[in-house]
């Protein structure tokens, strides 16, 4: 089934237009993210697993992806922000779901009110608990402490006053502290020490918490990359992104030598192909010119469609073959170098025919992170830049041999 990337937007495939669906589109394997949920919950057993689905899951879709990690096995839901956790609500998704970034512009009120945990730094405590009072409705609370990134989260200097405070609304019945969480810096990079350094730090403030009087259903820590590498990071639960997605937070270390399956795989058809003299120019700037005489073809994909501008060398896949993208990637097309082979044919041989942007890599073809290195940036970042005029379809949308059930249900 095609859907238009916007998160909610479920239209029948006989209603989205599939023929210019298919001119390009994102096409998202929801029973390689079964599987990766499947395989990162043996590896965390007997921690639970939260499938974090914030920015529409990573390009991926928010509503279909949670559905399929759920019904994987995932416990628990992730984002960032409180209107992503409300759009989940509003599509019937009612698995614990946790949102932990905010501003003094969110919506604590329709939080609490729909059963949304919170994510509480500190300065949100007051209106969290405003919220409660608003809805009387105990809100349900994650505090947060920074062990060393940076970012949001107490201090450790503060933390002894946020866990006393919370726990004087606690016992007023206004919230119920139901986590404690950080978050890593490093433990995409296995061998530096300020893992240890956080892990320390984290197990310092669980203590503080227990002696003030905290019993939390979960304690979390770990993100994909200490969940895949540092079982002692693991607690109650882990808080899994990229690894939902199949791909390897590891530099060196790729997504099948982990054992997760890519779920994303970018691809359109060439648009036009043209038989060009040497020397012909390519593209804004002219910063490539052809070597001899050669055919081009015209990939319509641009950074409007979220491939990096900047990523000119990037692979596009033909008929079996690996094609540099050359000259300057522009708003809505970039171009390939098919070399002299296809001159004979009239520069029409691979007119229609179609480019794969990145997909598993099976075969020898190209992947998010040869995307990632051409634009000198993560696969994080190539997937979750896909933008909403590349419409999304989805394959293996039920579990073969499996009753459709609701989210956070156990299957028939």
């Amino acid at each position: 089934m095609t859907y238009p990337a916007a998160t909610g937007d479920f239209r029948s495939a006989s209603e989205a237009a599939p023929a210019f669906a298919e001119e390009r589109s994102a096409v998202i394997d929801l029973e390689a993210i079964r599987h990766n949920v499947r395989r990162i919950a043996a590896v965390a057993s007997p921690a639970q697993v939260m499938a974090v689905v914030k920015a529409d899951a990573y390009g991926h879709g928010a509503i279909p992806v949670a559905r399929a990690a759920l019904g994987a096995g995932a416990t628990w839901l992730g984002v960032a922000h409180i209107s992503e956790a409300l759009a989940l609500r509003a599509a019937g998704i009612e698995a614990p779901l946790l949102a932990w970034l905010h501003t003094r512009e969110s919506n604590f009120a329709a939080a609490v009110a729909a059963g949304i945990d919170i994510g509480c730094s500190g300065w949100e405590l007051e209106r969290i608990v405003a919220a409660a009072r608003e809805q009387e409705r105990p809100a349900r609370v994650h505090l947060k402490v920074d062990t060393g990134l940076g970012r949001n989260g107490a201090t450790v200097a503060d933390w002894d006053g946020l866990v006393g405070e919370a726990m004087e609304y606690q016992d007023q019945g206004l919230l119920r502290v139901v986590g404690i969480f950080s978050h890593l810096a490093v433990a995409d990079e296995p061998e530096r020490p300020e893992t240890d350094e956080q892990l320390a730090a984290f197990r310092e403030v669980l203590a503080i918490a227990q002696d003030a009087g905290v019993d939390p259903e979960v304690r979390h820590l770990a993100n994909t990359p200490a969940t895949l590498s540092r079982p002692d990071t693991h607690f109650d639960l882990v808080r899994v992104g990229l690894g939902l997605y199949g791909l390897s937070p590891f530099e060196g270390q790729s997504s099948a030598e982990l054992g997760l399956r890519p779920a994303m795989t970018v691809r359109t058809v060439v648009s036009h192909c043209k038989d060009v003299p040497a020397g012909q120019g390519v593209s804004y700037g002219l910063n490539y010119r052809t070597g001899g005489t050669s055919t081009l073809g015209l990939i319509p994909l641009g950074y409007a469609d979220g491939v990096p501008r900047i990523a000119t060398g990037g692979p596009v896949r033909v008929e079996g073959v690996n094609y540099p993208v050359v000259g300057r990637i522009a708003m809505d097309q970039m171009v390939i170098d098919l070399g002299p082979r296809h001159v004979s044919a009239g520069g029409h041989s691979v007119l229609g025919s179609e480019a794969l942007l990145f997909g598993n890599g099976d075969d020898g073809g190209p992947t998010a992170e040869d995307w990632a290195r051409a634009a000198g940036t993560n696969n994080y970042e190539i997937v979750t830049r896909i933008s909403p005029r590349v419409p999304r379809r989805y394959i293996n949308e039920e579990p073969a041999g499996e009753a459709s059930h609701r989210p956070g249900e156990p299957a028939q």
